[in-house]
């Protein structure tokens, strides 16, 4: 099984302006120690960012992605319009081309871009691994970030009627297979 990790929509105006969503500093932690231990393996990291006509506009400061994050030259970028980021993208002929069948997700935001991907992700067949610590959104009138991060780990890992597993793991726990090289 080939893994690929899936940073979705970790932009500056979305996790860096006031007010930061939920626990910024420790997802944003976690995606970088996700990143690095991808790299390691040899699994691809794809960096998907947002684009709009009015907030995150394309070639913007505001759709840059996040000054925090540790990006490398060899990552991947997707560049998407939904909240699914396989929809109208090139994500799924790129994970094809490196023979993924499972990812690892994080990014934000849990309840719009996490959520619509991964069930897309195990939809087209794609075992899922959601990053349980390294996924965020802002709080909002009905939960904290925090309570509807909780509640996606919970709800998504409970769906087994795609037929591919999604499981909820802490990002600590999560290891990246190497990619079987040709010789």
């Amino acid at each position: 099984m080939t893994t690929a990790l899936l940073v979705i929509d970790f932009q500056q105006a979305l996790v860096n302006t006031e007010p930061l969503p939920g626990d910024a500093a420790m997802v944003s932690a976690n995606i970088n120690a996700l990143m690095q231990r991808a790299r390691q393996a040899g699994a691809p990291v794809v960096l998907i960012q947002h684009e709009d006509d009015s907030e995150l506009v394309h070639g913007t400061e505001a759709w840059a992605l996040s000054t925090q994050l540790n990006i490398e030259p060899r990552d991947h970028v997707v560049a998407k319009r939904t909240p699914d980021s396989f929809l109208n993208t090139d994500l799924g002929a790129l994970l094809a081309a490196h023979a993924v069948t499972h990812v690892v997700i994080c990014g934000y935001a849990s309840e719009f871009c996490v959520d619509t991907t991964t069930r897309r992700a195990a939809a087209n067949g794609l075992t899922v691994t959601l990053a349980a610590d390294a996924h965020t959104t802002h709080d909002k009138p009905h939960a904290s970030a925090a309570a509807i991060r909780a509640h996606h780990n919970a709800t998504l890992s409970n769906i087994s009627s795609f037929g591919p597993k999604i499981s909820a793991r802490p990002a600590s726990e999560i290891a990246f297979d190497t990619p079987a090289r040709g010789g």
